[in-house]
């Protein structure tokens, strides 16, 4: 893998490995998720499919109501419109490769590192603004 194309959205880190957003075919980058990191809330996708395997590592998933920690070697998969989250509230790095169908592409963590890097809280309209041009939804906060 090359560190140089490395995307960094806050403290996370998007190596992609396979671009298929020009084709509308299936793309695969490696996430990396260091302890305690923000990470994107809880959305879901209106355009692609995701499956997340963890190669290093623990992570925590959660599709819907099912929350699992993963470790290396096991896998989730997020369905077109679920509502899907993760993070990493363990003590070491965690790395896991995601697939995406259709691929939602790099320029889309270009645009959101865009919001999140610019210093002090994010913009969350802007941060919104963007998931939406890409087919994501923020999901409804606990309760609403």
């Amino acid at each position: 893998m090359n560190a140089k194309s490395e995307i960094k959205v806050g403290q996370l880190g998007i190596n992609y490995l396979i671009d298929g957003s020009a084709s509308g075919s299936v793309g695969m980058f490696e996430l990396t998720v260091p302890p305690g990191s923000n990470v994107p809330p809880p959305h879901s996708h209106s355009l692609n499919e995701e499956c997340v395997y963890v190669l290093e590592g623990k992570l925590r998933y959660s599709l819907g109501e099912e929350t699992r920690d993963l470790v290396s070697g096991e896998s989730m998969f997020s369905p077109k419109g679920a509502v899907h989250r993760f993070s990493n509230p363990f003590d070491t790095v965690t790395r896991a490769l995601i697939v995406q169908s259709p691929d939602i592409g790099p320029q889309y963590f270009k645009d959101v590192g865009a919001v999140v890097n610019a210093g002090g809280p994010p913009d969350k309209a802007a941060l919104v603004a963007v998931m939406s041009r890409y087919g994501l939804v923020p999901a409804a906060p606990s309760g609403a």
